[in-house]
C-alpha cells in the first residue's frame, strides 16, 4: 500500500488539482493520499484570524476571497453540475463554520492556540474534501479520526501507540483510494490540534510508518532534493539517492523539499521515501532510504543547504571560564524563553559559547540571557554580542566520513572568493558541516561551495573588461571563437559580465552574448565611470571575477588596488601599475597574495611570450638572476628592420603606428619610456626593488622631437631623416644594424640604442620581434633566450587570454 502527499503547490490551482487527480487514479487501488490546504490558504488563515482578533473588519474581506477561490476551483476540477453543486453547498458549510468561528474572535478579541489550531484546519478541510470528489473512486478520511497527539496545540506530539493503533483499523478496507487532510490530528478529548508547519509531510509519514507502506512519495514542484537550493544556485541538479540521515540535516538546514519530523516514522520502519514533482511527473526524483552507510558515495557531499537570514548570538568573557554549568545556565534561560537554537559552537577555552537562532527567536534569546547572567554582566565578567542578518550553510553528506580534505576544500572554496566565515560547527558524525557567514555573501557562497564539490569538472569565470581598442577588440574576437570550445573540451564556461570603453559601460550578471554585445554597449545608456565599474563588481559579488585592463591608462592602473580588494583577479596588458612605486607594485602583489587572488600581466613585456612567467620560474625553484640584455619593444625594433634608403626614420615610425605596433602616441615607443617600464619590472620580478629613476635611459632623438603636440612631433621627426639615413648607409657598409637595448646587471638597469654585429642574437631579429637573454647562475655560461613576436594586438590579446586561462587552472 502506498501513501502520496500532494503539498500546497502540488494543489494551487485547478490545472495542477487536475494533474494529481491523474497522478492518483494511475496508482492502484487502497493509495492513500495526503494533501495539504490550497497554496496560500494557511497564511491567509492566520493573516484573517489576526485582523479579527485586532477588530478589524478586513477579515470579512479576506473571508470572502477565500470563499469565492474555493468555489470557482469546484466549478472548474468537477464536471457534472449535479456534483458542483454538491460540492459547492458543502464548501459553503465549511466557510460558514469558519465564518463563525471569526466572528468569535472578532468580538472577544481573543484568540488562544487552541482556537488557531482549529482555525488553521480549515485550509486541509477544504482541500481535502474538494479534492476527494475530484478523484474518482476516492473516499475522505478524516485524519482527526485516526491520528491522535497530545494537548500542545500549535505544535502537538503524536501519540503514536494509540495513532498507530487507529490508523491500521481505519484503512483496513482498501477498495478505494483514501484521500487525507494533512497537518490536523485530534487530542484525547477531540479537540483539533496542528502538527507544526509543513506538518502534512509529517501526517503522510505517520500513516505511512502505521500500515507499513510499500513507500512514501512526497509530491512537489521540485524534482527531488538538489545538490543546492536553484533559486541561488543556478547550476544545482536534483540528488538521486540519499539516506534518512542526509535528508534529516538537509532539512534542518533550509532544504525546504521535506519537512525534518517526516523521516522518524519512515525510517523506524525502513519505508523508502521518493520526492516527486507533480509538474514534472517524469522526472526520476529522489530516493530517501538506510543505505549501507559505508558505501562509497561518487562525491564527498550529497547536498548543500542553507537557511538564509539568522542572528548570531554569543556570550563570551572570563566569567565562563572554569565556571560549571554556564552552558546549563544559557540554554535553560532559552528553553524559558522558547527559543530554538539551530546551530551551536563552544571554544575549547571556554571563553565563549556561540549559537544561531532565527531573527523572530533572538529578542526573546537576548531577554532570557540578559535575565540569567545579569550580575556576571554588571560586573563584567559576560558579554553579550549580537550579530544580525547573518546566514547558515551546510554542506552535508555520509561520504564526508573519514574523508579527508573536506573542510579544506569548503574554507579553501570560501576565501578564494572572498567569504569570510563568522562562525563554524562540526558533529563528531562527519555527517555535516555548518558554517556562518553574511548574508550578502550568501549566494557567492554558495555557489563557491557548489561549484568546489559538484562541479569540479566545470568552472565559470565572470569577465569585467575595460578597453576595446587594438588589442580589447582582439581579446572579445578570440574570446568568442573559443567560447564552446573551452565548454565543450574543459568545462569552461566564459561569462563576459561587465565591459566599458571610454564612453559607455554595460552589466549583464548572467553574462553578455558574445554575439550582439557591441551593439548593446554602444546602445547603453550608461556613461563610462571607472570608479562605478569597479563598485560593480564588488556589488555583483560573484565567484571567481576577472578584471581585465586592456588599455593604457593611468586611471584604470590606479582601480587594481579596490578591484583586489573586492575579490577579483587582474589581468592586464596596461604596464603602469607594475611600473608605478615599488610600494604600490609590492602592494598590489601582496593583495593578490593575501586573498588567494591572481595579478597576471605576462603582457606588460614581450605581448605572448612567457618572458615573466619563465623567470618567475628560475626565482621560484631557487636561481638567481644575474643579467638580462633584451630588445624589448616591438614597435623600436620593427622601424629599425624597416628603415632604409626609400623608407625614412619618420616613415618607419608612421609604418609601426598604422600596423599597431606602437602606442597611440609613439613619443612613448621613441622616448624609451616603454622599454624603460618593461625592464624596471622585469627586473623587479627578478628581485630587485627599484624605481623608475634608477634606470639610466640615452634617448636616439633630440629632446624638440619629444616637445608640443602630436603634429609638432611628425613635423620635427622628420627633420632627422637625413641623418639617420647617412648613419644607416655607414652601418650597413661594416654590416652593423640598430637595436634599442635593455639591460639589468647585478641590479644596474639601463635603455639604449646600441649598434650591434652579426655576432650579436638580435643581429637577426626580424620585424618586430622581441629577444631577451637572462643569465642566472644556473645559466651562466650559455644565457637562456627567448624570442618571438613582441607586439601586435593579436599576440597581446593571446597573452591577455593565456593569463586568463592561467586563473582558470586549464
Amino acid at each position: 500500500m502506498k501513501v502520496l502527499k500532494f503539498g500546497g503547490s502540488s494543489v494551487g490551482s485547478p490545472e495542477v488539482i487536475l494533474a494529481v487527480k491523474k497522478i492518483v487514479e494511475q496508482q492502484e487501488i487502497g493509495t492513500i493520499v495526503v494533501v495539504s490546504a490550497f497554496k496560500g490558504v494557511t497564511d491567509q488563515l492566520i493573516k484573517m484570524a489576526n485582523l479579527a482578533k485586532a477588530r478589524d473588519k478586513k477579515y470579512s474581506d479576506e473571508l470572502v476571497e477565500m470563499r469565492q477561490r474555493h468555489i470557482d476551483t469546484v466549478l472548474k476540477v468537477i464536471d457534472s453540475k449535479i456534483n458542483q453543486d454538491r460540492t459547492v453547498a458543502r464548501v459553503t458549510e465549511i466557510l460558514k463554520e469558519l465564518e463563525d468561528v471569526m466572528n468569535g474572535v472578532y468580538f472577544l478579541r481573543d484568540l488562544t492556540d487552541k482556537t488557531m489550531d482549529y482555525i488553521l484546519s480549515f485550509g486541509e478541510r477544504l482541500s481535502s474534501f474538494v479534492i476527494s470528489e475530484v478523484i474518482d473512486n476516492a473516499y475522505l478520511s478524516d485524519a482527526r479520526n485516526f491520528i491522535r497527539t497530545d494537548d500542545q496545540f500549535g505544535n502537538a506530539q503524536v501519540d503514536f501507540e494509540v495513532s498507530n493503533k487507529t490508523i491500521q483499523k481505519h484503512f483496513e478496507v482498501r477498495n478505494h483510494y483514501f484521500v487525507v487532510p494533512g497537518f490536523i490530528a485530534s487530542n484525547a478529548s477531540g479537540d483539533i490540534t496542528t502538527l507544526g508547519r509543513g506538518g502534512s509531510d509529517y501526517s503522510a509519514a505517520i500513516i505511512a510508518g502505521a500500515i507499513n507502506a510499500t513507500v512514501l512519495e512526497i509530491w512537489t514542484d521540485v524534482d527531488g532534493f538538489m545538490t543546492a537550493d536553484p533559486r541561488l544556485v543556478s547550476k544545482a541538479y536534483p540528488i538521486d539517492t540519499m539516506t534518512y540521515a542526509e535528508a534529516m540535516e538537509l532539512s534542518h538546514f533550509g532544504a525546504k523539499v521535506i519537512y525534518t519530523p517526516t523521516i522518524r516514522p519512515v525510517y523506524l520502519r525502513n519505508i523508502p521515501v521518493l520526492i516527486k514533482n507533480t509538474f514534472n511527473p517524469s522526472a526520476k526524483g529522489t530516493i530517501i532510504n538506510r543505505r549501507d552507510a559505508a558505501k562509497k558515495e561518487s562525491s564527498q557531499i550529497k547536498g548543500i543547504s542553507s537557511i538564509d537570514t539568522i542572528s548570531l548570538l554569543s556570550i563570551q568573557g572570563v566569567g565562563l571560564v572554569g565556571a560549571k554549568g554556564s552552558s546549563k545556565r544559557l540554554f535553560s534561560a532559552l528553553a524559558k524563553y522558547n527559543v530554538n537554537v539551530i546551530l551551536i559552537t563552544q571554544a575549547s577555552s571556554e571563553f565563549s559559547i556561540t549559537f544561531a537562532v532565527t531573527p523572530a527567536d533572538a529578542e526573546r534569546a537576548v531577554q532570557g540571557i540578559n535575565e540569567e547572567f545579569k550580575k556576571e554582566m554588571e560586573q563584567e565578567l559576560i558579554r553579550l554580542l549580537v550579530e544580525k542578518d547573518m546566514s547558515i550553510i551546510a554542506i552535508v553528506g555520509e561520504g564526508m566520513k573519514n574523508t579527508p580534505g573536506i573542510s579544506s576544500n569548503l574554507f579553501k572554496s570560501l576565501a578564494i572568493n572572498g567569504v569570510n566565515v563568522v562562525a563554524t560547527a562540526q558533529g563528531s558524525s562527519e555527517l555535516n558541516i555548518s558554517v556562518v557567514v553574511k548574508k550578502e555573501s550568501l549566494k557567492k557562497a554558495m555557489n563557491a561551495i557548489h561549484e568546489g564539490f559538484f562541479l569540479s569538472g566545470f568552472k565559470e569565470l565572470n569577465l569585467f573588461m575595460v578597453g576595446r581598442g587594438n588589442v580589447g577588440g582582439s581579446l572579445l574576437g578570440q574570446l568568442k571563437k573559443q567560447n564552446d570550445y573551452l565548454k565543450e573540451k574543459y568545462k569552461l564556461k566564459i561569462n563576459l559580465v561587465g565591459i566599458t570603453d571610454d564612453q559607455k559601460m554595460l552589466f549583464n550578471q548572467d553574462g553578455l552574448d558574445f554575439l550582439i554585445f557591441e551593439q548593446e554597449l554602444d546602445r547603453s545608456s550608461l556613461a563610462c565611470n571607472l570608479d562605478e565599474f569597479v563598485k560593480q563588481i564588488a556589488v555583483f559579488n560573484l565567484r571567481n571575477s576577472v578584471f581585465i585592463d586592456c588599455t593604457a591608462s593611468a586611471a584604470v592602473a590606479a582601480q587594481y588596488k579596490k578591484v583586489l580588494e573586492s575579490y577579483a583577479s587582474v589581468v592586464t596588458a596596461n604596464k603602469i601599475a607594475c611600473s608605478s612605486e615599488y610600494r604600490h607594485y609590492e602592494e598590489l602583489i601582496r593583495i593578490a597574495r593575501d586573498r588567494g587572488l591572481r595579478f597576471m600581466y605576462e603582457t606588460n613585456v614581450g605581448a605572448g611570450l612567457p618572458i615573466i612567467k619563465t623567470i618567475d620560474d628560475l626565482v621560484h625553484s631557487g636561481d638567481k638572476i644575474l643579467k638580462i640584455e633584451a630588445v624589448l619593444s616591438g614597435t623600436l625594433n620593427y622601424i629599425f628592420n624597416v628603415i632604409a634608403e626609400d623608407i625614412p626614420m619618420s616613415k618607419a615610425i608612421k609604418m609601426a603606428q598604422e600596423k599597431g605596433y606602437s602606442e597611440p602616441d609613439p613619443r612613448i615607443d621613441l622616448s624609451g619610456t616603454d622599454v624603460v617600464r618593461k625592464i624596471l619590472i622585469l627586473a623587479r620580478q627578478s628581485g630587485y626593488p627599484i624605481e623608475m629613476e634608477q634606470v639610466k635611459v640615452n634617448t636616439f632623438l633630440p629632446a624638440e622631437c619629444f616637445a608640443g603636440s602630436i603634429e609638432d612631433f611628425w613635423t620635427n621627426v622628420k627633420k632627422q631623416d637625413a641623418e639617420f639615413e647617412a648613419k644607416r648607409k655607414e652601418l650597413a657598409k661594416e654590416n652593423k644594424k640598430w637595436r634599442f637595448v635593455a639591460s639589468l646587471d647585478n641590479g644596474i638597469t639601463s635603455v639604449q640604442l646600441m649598434i650591434i654585429d652579426s655576432s650579436h642574437p638580435a643581429y637577426h631579429l626580424e620585424g618586430s620581434n622581441n629577444i631577451v637573454l637572462i643569465t642566472t647562475e644556473r645559466y651562466k655560461e650559455l644565457p637562456m633566450v627567448i624570442k618571438g613576436y613582441g607586439a601586435g594586438a593579436e599576440v597581446t590579446a593571446a597573452g591577455v587570454f593565456a593569463d586568463i586561462m592561467r586563473i582558470a587552472n586549464i
